[in-house]
């Protein structure tokens, strides 16, 4: 198996690469929850333009804690967080999502009492102009057309993969630059899990970049461009993901076996 000093001829070293086309950057980044407890030591991320990125890796790799530091409910002991170019380090969570970063948590935080409309325009409280939130509502319901189609409906109603399509939405109300997805597939049944991730890519084919979390990592790989290989809190590969599915080596670490195989629950 590769180590951080010799990888795979497919493989990048962390943080090798990157250009103006960087939405998100994570550069150089230590943090945890105390000073004993570092789990980032010097990762380094970066997400381009119109791109998915994955990360994978064993658990307790960091790959959530990856997730709170960008979006600024954790903040670094040190490095740098860079959105479009600009430093907002130390940032937190409202600020964040000013600079562009949207994220959307882990499990279901859809109001069930509440309409879909209701819960979509939750993403709009900190827009003032009605002609931009008339766009963004007609935006989110073309990208998620049972959105539309259930508008006035309440959100209980729907189904779990339905209703991550409203959290997606919510998400993309204030324009993001990068959406944050945090084990978007967690509670969904497989075919429903297909689902989903289609939608992941219809957000990514209409210009938002992500970087996702996924439990499911062999179909994370599928679906992505990029994925970066975690392990003890920082980046031991990065590269397309098609090459790292095919990898047999990392196959067998880190995705429950060999190149290719799905299995009949993933």
């Amino acid at each position: 198996m590769a180590s951080d000093t010799s990888t795979p001829k497919h493989a990048s070293p962390a943080g090798a690469g990157g250009d103006d086309g960087d939405l998100l950057v994570l550069d150089d980044v230590q943090a945890g929850y105390g000073r004993a407890a570092m789990v980032l030591r010097g990762l380094t991320i970066r997400v381009p333009a119109s791109t998915v990125v994955c990360l994978v890796g064993p658990n307790g790799a960091g790959k959530s804690t990856v997730l709170k530091v960008a979006s600024g409910l954790l903040k670094p002991a040190s490095g740098k967080i860079l959105v479009g170019g600009k430093d907002v380090t130390g940032q937190g969570p409202q600020q964040m999502l000013g600079s562009g970063l949207a994220h959307v948590l882990q499990g279901h935080s859809v109001f069930r009492e509440m309409t879909v409309q209701e819960n979509v325009m939750l993403g709009a409280y900190s827009l003032r102009d009605k002609a931009q939130i008339a766009e963004r509502v007609a935006f989110v319901q073309n990208l998620f057309p049972i959105v539309g189609e259930r508008w006035k409906q309440l959100a209980g109603l729907l189904s779990g993969g339905q209703q991550k399509q409203v959290e997606f939405a919510r998400s993309l109300m204030v324009s993001p630059k990068v959406v944050l997805l945090d084990e978007p597939s967690m509670g969904l049944d497989p075919k429903t899990t297909t689902k989903v991730f289609e939608q992941v890519v219809r957000m990514r084919d209409a210009g938002v970049a992500v970087l996702l979390v996924e439990q499911n990592a062999r179909r994370a790989l599928e679906t992505a461009d990029i994925g970066c290989v975690l392990d003890l809190g920082r980046v031991h590969i990065t590269g397309p993901a098609p090459e790292l599915l095919a990898d047999p080596q990392l196959s067998e670490l880190y995705l429950g076996g060999r190149p290719g195989e799905v299995k009949a629950d993933a």
